[in-house]
């Protein structure tokens, strides 16, 4: 009792910054706070970008993968200590009819693929992994 677990971990979940209905203020704070976070958090060790498969970045997407390029980036050259940044493409089962069977988990259109790819690149975060994920078969 007391002692922290040195395996144990947070998940911080930051708001749909394209689907809440909030006030431009509030996505400002929002914003605000999540660069904060990037800067300061050292103990933060990786920063999953759930990106929907079936539309690819939206602007906000977008957004966000400039912030992660250009915090972790400059962290990185100044070798700091540095987050690991994942994109975990979601809903992939949706873009397939019978995708939720192991041999058929779904799939991502090219069309999707490329934009992602090329903005990765140009927002700096061209290295970052990508994980495609269903919600039918995990």
């Amino acid at each position: 009792p007391g002692e922290k677990d040195r395996d144990s971990f947070y998940i911080v979940d930051l708001p749909g910054f394209g689907f809440a209905k909030v006030t431009q203020q509030l996505r400002q704070q929002w914003s605000d706070f999540m660069d904060e976070y990037l800067q300061e958090r050292e103990t933060l060790q990786a920063v999953f970008h759930l990106i929907d498969a079936r539309h690819g970045p939206t602007d906000e997407d977008i957004k966000i993968m400039q912030k992660v390029g250009t915090i972790l980036g400059a962290k990185q050259q100044a070798k700091e200590h540095c987050a690991k940044y994942i994109i975990i493409l979601t809903k992939a089962d949706k873009n397939v009819k019978n995708a939720k069977s192991q041999s058929n988990p779904g799939k991502v259109s090219n069309k999707v693929m490329e934009k992602l790819i090329v903005t990765m690149k140009e927002n700096r975060v061209g290295y970052a992994p990508i994980v495609l994920t269903s919600s039918e078969t995990r």
